[in-house]
């Protein structure tokens, strides 16, 4: 026995053809805007999955290491162009070099800034620098003795209190011809790692003063 059209509850009668095209393509509709959903976060997840196989498969290796600094072959490139001999400073080879160039304002100078193991060495070369220049370097530090160091007579100040004198621990200064040599340490650094920067710089300094006028 045939049956016959489906009633619907919610017509209370049976559908017409219509509906039931109407109906059936409603259903395909939807099913069709499920499976869309489902296949965009299914491929969303693929490529966020590849993406972090990527990542992680590229080797990350290290940034190269910053060239050093040739102290040397800067002076003899700047004193080529300003026509004066610049100190280089004979210091252990691990000391590693921040800074070479020219510096000063009312006084033009020859910076070379060191890094030893702990704390920094500064070198300064003034050009024809006042009796006052060295001092003002270092936050207004006095002379407060002299000492020899390889064959050369240095001026050392006073610095009572590193943390007033911009934490400067030890300085010294000499005469270079025309020139005022002064050389300093900070942080960590000692003493004796100031005067091995400049008893490596005596040697060219004794020079300077036997050729000055």
């Amino acid at each position: 026995m045939a049956r016959g059209p489906r009633v619907v509850a919610e017509l209370g009668r049976p559908e017409t053809a219509d509906e039931t095209a109407a109906r059936k393509a409603e259903s395909s509709r939807v099913y069709r805007s499920s499976q869309t959903t489902r296949n965009l976060i299914a491929a969303l997840l693929v490529t966020i999955g590849i993406v972090v196989v990527i990542i992680l498969a590229v080797p990350r290796g290290t940034a190269p290491a910053r060239p050093g600094i040739d102290v040397a072959a800067v002076a003899a490139d700047i004193s080529g162009s300003i026509d004066r001999e610049l100190v280089v400073p004979q210091v252990p080879a691990e000391w590693l070099v921040n800074k070479a160039e020219l510096a000063g304002d009312s006084v033009r100078a020859w910076e070379i800034v060191y890094a030893p193991e702990n704390g920094y060495i500064n070198v300064n070369q003034g050009f024809d620098a006042d009796e006052g220049w060295a001092s003002r370097q270092i936050s207004g530090a006095s002379v407060g003795g002299t000492e020899e160091i390889g064959g050369v007579e240095w001026d050392v100040f006073d610095i009572p209190d590193p943390s007033r004198a911009g934490n400067i621990s030890v300085a010294l200064s000499a005469r270079a011809g025309a020139d005022t040599v002064l050389v300093y340490g900070g942080g960590a650094v000692g003493g004796d790692t100031v005067r091995e920067a400049a008893r490596g710089l005596s040697e060219q300094i004794s020079q300077m003063q036997e050729e000055a006028p």
